[in-house]
């Protein structure tokens, strides 16, 4: 089990960046992979004042694409996932969310009948 923690911090102009505590001033061995692809330009800072390390990760192009793509972060020392980045996009994905949402506002319109009927009926 990793020591290491991993806390998003924001994703801005294609670049992903999160804090990484518990390692002191040890630079930790990160390792992101996509597709099984390692992502070679993550940038590592250390911050002494408020010791931890900030991560940044550029996202590649080739994860910029329709439908779901995940990009795994660990810890290379231990050999265990951290974090990951998920990105998803396209039409497809769009339809399956708006047929969800849909769904959702019928069952809350559903419950909203529901309760007004038991509102009546108990009054």
């Amino acid at each position: 089990m990793s020591a290491l923690q991993l806390t998003k911090t924001k994703m801005k102009e294609g670049v992903w960046q999160g804090i990484i505590t518990g390692m002191g001033e040890d630079e930790p061995r990160i390792e992101v992979t996509h597709e099984s692809t390692v992502i070679t330009d993550i940038l590592m800072t250390h911050n002494q004042s408020a010791d931890h390390w900030t991560l940044s990760i550029p996202i590649p192009p080739q994860a910029i694409a329709d439908g779901v793509h995940t990009l795994m972060i660990r810890d290379a020392e231990a050999d265990v996932k951290i974090g990951h980045i998920t990105l998803m996009a396209g039409d497809e994905l769009g339809e399956d969310l708006r047929a969800e949402v849909n769904l959702l506002r019928a069952e809350l319109d559903m419950l909203k009948s529901a309760f007004r009927r038991h509102c009546i009926e108990t009054t």
